[in-house]
This record gives C-alpha cells, sequence and structure tokens, in this order.
C-alpha cells in the first residue's frame, strides 16, 4: 500500500472481523465522510476561537490548546455519531471497544499502553494543506516503536507509535480528503492584509466581501473579523445603511446568503451557491446586449448579471429577495 492508495481494507487486516465490523458501521453512518470532514473543522474553528481571539492560523494556537485538539476531536465526534462510551477505550461501537486518537501530524499517532492489541480510530487533520484523514488499526505491540528506535519499548511516556514500516496496517476510511477552505489562511497575503487592515469589524466585513467574490464565505470568517456575539447582523439590511449589504449595495455588490431565495440568484448568476452558514459576494451590473451569453437574474424588474474587475457597474445594486 502506498502513501495515496484510496480509502478501503489494507492487506493484512481482513482477517479481523472485529476491525472489520467497526469499519463497515462507520462507512454506513457517513459513507462520504462529510460528517467527519465537518466535525474537524469545526472543531479547529473551536479551537480558533475567532470570535473572541481573531484567529485564523493553527501555528497561532498555544502549546496546550493544540495538545487539548484530541480531547475536543474525542468528544466532537462521540456527540455527531452518538457513539457509546467504552468502558476502557474512548467508544463502543457495535459492542467493541474503540480508541480515538487525533494527531496534527501525519502518522503521528501516540499509542498508551493500555491501547495495545484495542482497536484504534486514528484520525489527522492539516489545515494549512486543507486535508484529512481517518482509519483503523489494530495496535499489534509486536508492530510499534518510538520514532527512531527499533526497540519497542515505547517513550517515556509508555506510549508507542507506528513506524514507517507498517503504516499499512491501517485500514482507511476516508483517505487525505480536502477539509473545508479556512478562507483567511488561504487568501493571498494582499488581500488578507487589506481586510484584516480596519480596526472597526464592521470594516473588516465590508472588506471581505467587496475584495473576495464569487467564493463562497463561511460564517466563521465573519465571526473572525466581526468578533462580536451577533456577528450575523454585520452582514443584514439596516436602517443606518452601516452594514454589508446595504453599504456595498452603493458599490454594486449583492451578498446572497443560504435562504432559498438567495441561493436561486446565485444559480441564476451562475454560482457558486452558498451553502448552509455560507455567503457569496457578487458585484452586478444591468445585462447589456453584449452580455447575451452571461447567466443573468430578474431582480427589481430588471435583469443582472455578474461582473468583473475592469467592467462597468450598476450603482445601487438591487435588493434581494427576502426569505
Amino acid at each position: 500500500m502506498t502513501l495515496f492508495d484510496p480509502p478501503g481494507p489494507a492487506p493484512g487486516v481482513c482477517d479481523d472481523p472485529q476491525l472489520m465490523l467497526v469499519h463497515q458501521y462507520l462507512i454506513a453512518l457517513d459513507p462520504d465522510g462529510q460528517r467527519f470532514g465537518q466535525v474537524l473543522r469545526d472543531t479547529i474553528d473551536q479551537l480558533l476561537d475567532g470570535e473572541h481571539t481573531g484567529r485564523f492560523d493553527w501555528n497561532d494556537l498555544h502549546k496546550t490548546e493544540k495538545t487539548h485538539a484530541g480531547t475536543l476531536v474525542e468528544i466532537n465526534l462521540l456527540r455527531e455519531f452518538d457513539f457509546l462510551s467504552g468502558q476502557d477505550m474512548d467508544y463502543l461501537i457495535e459492542g467493541i471497544e474503540v480508541d480515538c486518537k487525533f494527531s496534527q501530524k501525519e502518522f503521528g499517532w501516540m499509542i498508551p499502553p493500555e491501547a495495545l492489541d484495542e482497536i484504534c480510530l486514528v484520525v489527522w487533520a492539516d489545515d494549512h494543506q486543507g486535508l484529512w484523514s481517518a482509519g483503523l488499526f489494530r495496535a499489534d505491540r509486536k508492530r510499534l516503536t518510538t520514532s527512531g528506535n527499533i526497540t519497542k519499548k515505547g517513550n517515556r511516556d509508555g506510549k508507542f507509535r507506528l513506524t514507517q514500516a507498517h503504516r499499512s496496517m491501517i485500514t482507511w476510511l476516508w483517505r487525505r480528503e480536502p477539509l473545508k477552505e479556512n478562507l483567511l489562511l488561504h487568501l493571498d497575503s494582499d488581500i488578507r492584509d487589506a481586510i484584516l487592515a480596519p480596526t472597526s469589524g464592521q470594516r473588516r466585513i465590508n472588506e471581505l466581501f467587496r475584495r473576495v467574490q464569487r467564493r463562497r464565505i463561511d460564517r466563521n470568517v465573519v465571526r473572525t473579523l466581526g468578533q462580536q456575539h451577533d456577528y450575523m447582523a454585520r452582514v443584514r439590511d439596516d436602517k443606518s445603511g452601516t452594514r454589508s449589504r446595504p453599504a456595498l449595495r452603493q458599490e454594486g455588490i449583492i451578498i446572497p446568503g443560504d435562504s432559498a431565495n438567495h441561493r436561486a440568484v446565485a444559480q441564476a448568476l451562475g454560482g457558486p451557491i452558498p451553502e448552509k452558514g455560507e455567503f457569496v459576494s457578487f458585484q452586478v451590473a444591468r445585462a447589456q446586449p453584449h452580455h447575451v451569453d452571461r447567466p443573468s437574474v430578474e431582480l427589481d424588474g430588471c435583469h443582472w448579471v455578474a461582473v468583473g474587475d475592469g467592467e462597468s457597474v450598476d450603482v445601487p445594486a438591487p435588493k434581494l429577495p427576502s426569505r
């Protein structure tokens, strides 16, 4: 098995009926891994706590916070999938004890002595790479060692890890799947710096929707930039006209959210279409004859198209349909 083999039973473990039973159970719960991946995204965001700290980069976490990540992943997976708690290990799945191990480093899982010979659910996520994996393996004490040590005595805390030669012990559930994007982390630095420059949370959010168009923006980005409990209020229409939607309409920009009417507008403009808890910003102009091949939407009695840099816009932009 190579590093990038697809998910599925690995050689040497198909004769482990308990492991395969747990594998089948987890795949049945989450066939495409979407729920599992969302738990990892939410857990990382929970640690970053952007609403109170303004952080969006894993590297800005304190060492103790990174250490706590494993416990949070374990708890959040238990809640998402309603696992039973095990008597000796973290979970009881199909009557089988399963220990959950998370590592921010690929293949960096540390296995404690009490988990030896038990089934381990091993999980990895890297926000910078935008990838995550999860798999199962039986913690065979004969195949575990510390890095660079073949004595199999474990490290000073009595913990063990997989040797590189025995990584094929893992039966992958999901392998190097895309982690939902951490937008602020992956923006070009010039754009990110311009968004972060204002001292006002409202101005930072306005700058986000002004500079990041036709790209799905998760509400957690708005939370991190706004640093306010009712952060969603920063986007909505208001009488003062200072929030994002009314303010940016004056620049020809509309900001559909995840309501059915708003999603229909985004789809008519050619997408992308915001999913639950997301926004997409579009700069628009009234459709002209030379826009004949461009997707359009009818709002306020006129047809509108999305435009890009250098194209003329009509201001103000139309108001989005209400929920």
